[in-house]
């Protein structure tokens, strides 16, 4: 199983968006989302249930300027990389992009294969950043820090190197049950030492931790001859 990071795309060029989407989504690596206008990316952004490990931004939009834009966004807080598209070379161009809060900037045209190895990159970078945190249940989880904060309660919790590696990789299965085999494979390696008890042993320990209920969880639930991570399934705690 190929772990698939979603992408918004913010374009009003609807024949560069369409190949963009297609060569994102072409191996399985990636999911997109696509949007013509920021208006668009807002509405798409403000959806509780929406989520974008990235995303892919156009300079120059019907309805304003995608520098302004991505600036509005980190002062919101939000700081998973932004890669900027640009039709001008201009080095003051450029510059004003990166101080906006831009990852990168490309200019148009560019090659495909350079635009999907920046954004590989800058993705490998911040999720190794202490700026990386993901919302599981009531918890924010840095998975940088391994630890888990319940911000309800000031409550920390940290985990080990292997606890942190699961709620990782399962959160980025983005809800989908991921079987205990591949869930070994990718936090153990293949190491023919380890078996599936492990596994289960690790998960166990996890829940004694996040788990309010550790014998009916409802945040790492067991399915599909595996696991899956219920990124909303536990309100804060009192």
């Amino acid at each position: 199983m190929t772990t698939q990071h979603p992408i918004l795309v913010v374009d009003d060029d609807v024949a560069l968006r369409t190949i963009l989407v297609e060569q994102l989504t072409l191996d399985g690596e990636f999911t997109a989302t696509e949007a013509s206008s920021l208006a668009e990316a807002d509405a798409l952004i403000a959806q509780p249930d929406f989520r974008f490990d990235a995303l892919i931004l156009d300079v120059g939009l019907p309805d304003g300027d995608g520098r302004s834009f991505c600036a509005k966004l980190r002062k919101a807080g939000i700081k998973v990389p932004i890669i900027m598209l640009t039709g001008s070379a201009d080095e003051a161009d450029i510059v004003q992009g990166l101080e906006s809060g831009a990852n990168d900037y490309i200019a148009k045209p560019f090659r495909l294969n350079e635009l999907l190895a920046r954004l590989r990159a800058q993705m490998r970078s911040f999720e190794n950043s202490e700026d990386a945190v993901f919302n599981i249940g009531p918890y924010h989880f840095r998975p940088s820090a391994k630890t888990l904060l319940e911000p309800t309660r000031n409550k920390r919790i940290r985990l080990t190197d292997k606890e942190a590696a699961i709620l990782k990789f399962l959160y980025r299965a983005a809800g989908k049950p991921v079987a205990r085999q591949i869930l070994l494979n990718e936090v153990w390696g293949y190491n023919a030492a380890v078996t599936t008890h492990t596994l289960e042993t690790h998960v166990y320990r996890l829940r004694q931790k996040i788990e309010p209920d550790p014998a009916n969880a409802k945040l790492l639930v067991t399915e599909g001859g595996g696991y899956r991570l219920d990124a909303t399934g536990l309100p804060a705690l009192s």
